[in-house]
């Protein structure tokens, strides 16, 4: 679902607590949420042997160690200190992440932190200060979306807790969820949100595509392949919106006429998904997202995980392992971001 592909991840903006001074309010809630994460952080084992754990979470947990072995023997994925502790932290969501973009532009705005870049969001751990945030920026005359964050990484720096957040997903959400982390764990690019998770979303898909076989369940395939295509589908969708958007926007119309074609566009989007939605079959797992009041933001929160994974998916094959994807991969990274988006994200504009 595409609540999933935006509120499942958020890369390493938390790591600016360990490498800079802190200073104002943002640096320090960030700070304070980090610390709460990690004092309720708990051995995977010693959760799962204490008597008074659920029998739903301790099978979870034994499902994660699983998943995580699986992650370093089969993935070749980084053997670090994530997934091996255990956070509930009482609530729904372990972040909120701000998306703004301005009024009339599909581009969203970046904030720059140490090690992570510059990244096209800003994550909060409390629910209150991402909405303060969003309302001043909406002040402003941006678009803005708040959505909530069920894990994160630190990209390794931290010993990164499997969270009570995403104990109710479906298996294959699961474990693709723990594939993807320990992915950017292997790669990451300061500054390129679309390619870093691109390579994390590509090597989770590969990843389930494994774990299913492995574990004899290779029936199950056929189900993932096509939530893997109604995925396609929905990106394109909103590709294809953002680029309407972004001519019009550069079409030199007073502002105005602008805004009304706008929301002409938003509606045209919402009418779209309904005939996708009948190609599916009647398939609701997105209706929830087109039931909102749609605008810039929602756009470009979806975009940040799909413009490159074509381009990678075609790496991927051309490569024949991951082990040589893996490679194949680094060297992208040391190109120019122009560079290697006009590799891997061909289908849209550098």
């Amino acid at each position: 679902m595409p609540s999933t592909m935006f509120s499942r991840r958020l890369l390493a903006w938390t790591l600016l607590c360990a490498c800079v001074p802190l200073s104002g309010c943002y640096l320090l809630q960030a700070a304070s949420g980090q610390a709460d994460v990690m004092a309720r952080s708990e051995p995977i084992p010693q959760v799962i042997a204490d008597p008074a754990t659920p029998d739903a979470v301790r099978a979870r947990l034994q499902l994660a160690q699983e998943a995580r072995e699986f992650a370093v023997s089969s993935l070749d994925l980084p053997d670090g200190r994530s997934f091996r502790k255990y956070a509930d932290l009482g609530r729904d969501y372990a972040v909120w992440n701000v998306v703004a973009t301005p009024e009339l532009s599909v581009e969203p705005r970046r904030w720059c932190f140490p090690v992570a870049g510059c990244i096209a969001y800003r994550g909060y751990f409390d629910e209150a200060g991402a909405q303060a945030k969003a309302r001043r920026l909406a002040r402003q005359g941006d678009d803005v979306t708040v959505g909530g964050v069920a894990t994160y990484s630190t990209l390794g720096r931290l010993p990164d807790p499997l969270f009570n957040t995403m104990l109710g997903w479906r298996e294959t959400r699961f474990v693709g969820t723990i594939f993807h982390e320990l992915a950017h764990e292997r790669l990451y690019v300061p500054g390129d949100s679309a390619f870093n998770e691109a390579f994390a979303s590509v090597v989770e898909e590969e990843g389930v595509r494994r774990w299913l076989v492995a574990r004899g369940r290779a029936a199950e395939l056929e189900a993932y392949e096509a939530s893997l295509v109604r995925q396609a589908d929905f990106a394109a969708l909103l590709r294809d919106a953002r680029e309407r958007l972004a001519s019009l926007y550069a079409s030199g119309r007073p502002p105005a006429e602008l805004r009304v074609e706008k929301q002409r566009e938003f509606g045209r989007l919402k009418f779209q998904h309904s005939l996708l939605r009948a190609q599916w079959g009647g398939y609701a797992g997105y209706d929830a997202w087109f039931a909102r009041t749609l605008s810039n933001a929602h756009l470009a929160a979806v975009a940040t995980y799909h413009d490159c994974v074509p381009g990678l998916r075609r790496e991927l094959a051309a490569a024949g392992s991951l082990l040589t994807f893996y490679e194949r991969a680094a060297v992208l990274a040391k190109l120019p971001v122009a560079e290697r988006h006009a590799a891997v994200c061909a289908e849209l504009p550098v």
